[in-house]
């Protein structure tokens, strides 16, 4: 019986030592509300990318931002061809969904993501303005 609690104790170290050996590492971005936003993007060191179709950035969009459409299949080579890895992302769309998507994409290429939580929709509706 000893020789039994033993084997079981051993083994429970061992798989404990192995899964804490290299720890997860979540890479995350954040999201954040329309008004907080505004004042993320007001530095001049973030970096402000719209993720929609050129037919809904050239409806109207937030003042700086640089378009690069998540949909198309280059998504991520365009994007790090226009963003500076060393400085932090501002991410939007229509509604939030195509930008949570573009995040966890440049997320995964070492970038530090922040996304507009509702997207244009959002913005709109705080009253914030989008330009042509």
């Amino acid at each position: 019986m000893l020789a039994v609690v033993t084997i079981i104790a051993v083994s429970c170290a061992r798989l404990f030592s192995k899964s804490n050996s290299k720890p997860l590492a979540i890479e995350s971005w954040a999201n954040m509300g329309v008004d907080e936003f505004q004042a993320f993007i007001a530095d001049p060191a973030v970096q402000l990318l719209d993720v929609r179709t050129q037919e809904e950035f050239d409806e109207g969009h937030i003042a700086g931002a640089t378009l690069v459409d998540v949909n198309d299949s280059t998504f991520v080579d365009k994007a790090m061809a226009v963003l500076d890895p060393q400085r932090e992302v501002a991410v939007y769309c229509r509604s939030g969904r195509r930008s949570a998507r573009a995040a966890n994409l440049l997320v995964a290429k070492g970038l530090k993501v922040t996304n507009l939580d509702g997207g244009v929709m959002a913005w709109q509706d705080a009253g914030k303005v989008l330009v042509k």
